[in-house]
């Protein structure tokens, strides 16, 4: 298990600090990049970030690559993660905004999935979770409808009313067409088991890729930089079983830490303080991301020994 320490965020939770002490996780120092990495990168300091991820350790045997973050102000990082596969993959996405932007630079934590979806390796991209305004006028935010007509996307939200949109798009497996409005479905009111069954059996591939942003948790299970939806701790705990018992994982990422701001420009701070609520955590509410976190590790060590 790598830790990619650009924010300090992770390197004081017990459960992380506990493991990188007894040899079970190892730390990346990518400090000194994290304010230039942060919600969007240049193609200089992607390089350089590149280069240093490249001498990481890599699982050995048969088990998945698992990568913690911090700040969902990194999630851009996955298609990093993804650069060198050597077989066609899923990608299942948690998330609480489809982070599906085409007019925001390339390297940019709000546009990352456009990007994977033109890698080779990448088959389908399944979007599980998003309950942000992402999805209000969609094509007037930039939002990748197209992805969504070909299918080669396919976007559950958590709870989101219909989305107005001009133009035929058709139905997809997360959503129907009525006029000029895409009617999702939504998937607080399926029943969750049931609905994991179909959607795993409806991959294309073996081999699957989870990359999971804490955002898509409700307030109850994470404390983030970003607004939040209303999936349940339990419910994404599952969500992991049963794609480990129906498909072989090849990778998780996990984003969605809180980290106080530290960008490397002013545009930066201005976007952050356009997006990203108001900072309002105490220290105790800071406890559910580590709590969180020892939950998910548990389950990767008992899935994955």
């Amino acid at each position: 298990m790598n830790i990619l320490d650009l924010d300090h965020s992770l390197t004081a939770q017990a459960p992380i600090a506990r493991r990188l002490a007894c040899g079970r996780a190892t730390r990346i120092d990518l400090l000194d990049l994290g304010p230039k990495l942060r919600l969007w990168s240049t193609e200089k300091t992607w390089k350089r970030f590149a280069e240093r991820l490249a001498g990481r350790p890599r699982p050995t045997d048969a088990r998945p690559e698992i990568l913690f973050v911090g700040s969902g102000d990194y999630h851009h990082l996955t298609p990093a993660f993804l650069a060198d596969l050597k077989e066609p993959i899923s990608l299942i996405h948690f998330d609480n905004h489809p982070d599906w932007v085409r007019f925001a630079p390339k390297r940019h934590c709000g546009s990352w999935v456009n990007r994977a979806l033109k890698m080779p390796a990448i088959k389908r991209i399944v979007t599980l979770g998003p309950c942000s305004d992402d999805l209000h006028n969609p094509q007037l935010r930039g939002g990748n409808l197209g992805a969504l007509k070909r299918g080669q996307l396919q976007l559950f939200p958590w709870q989101h009313p219909p989305s107005k949109v001009w133009g035929r798009v058709g139905d997809g497996a997360g959503h129907q067409q009525q006029e000029n409005h895409l009617h999702w479905r939504n998937l607080a009111q399926l029943d969750w088991a049931a609905f994991l069954e179909q959607m795993i059996s409806g991959l294309p591939t073996e081999a699957i890729w989870i990359t999971i942003d804490k955002d898509v948790l409700a307030c109850e299970d994470a404390a983030t930089n970003w607004d939040q939806g209303g999936m349940r701790l339990t419910h994404l705990l599952q969500a992991l079983r049963a794609l480990a018992a129906r498909k072989r994982i090849i990778g998780i990422d996990v984003c969605g830490e809180f980290a106080t701001p530290a960008f490397s420009n002013a545009f930066k701070r201005w976007e952050a303080k356009s997006d990203q609520p108001p900072q309002r955590w105490t220290p105790e509410d800071l406890q559910r991301n580590a709590a969180t976190n020892e939950a998910l590790i548990e389950l990767f060590e008992e899935l994955f020994p």
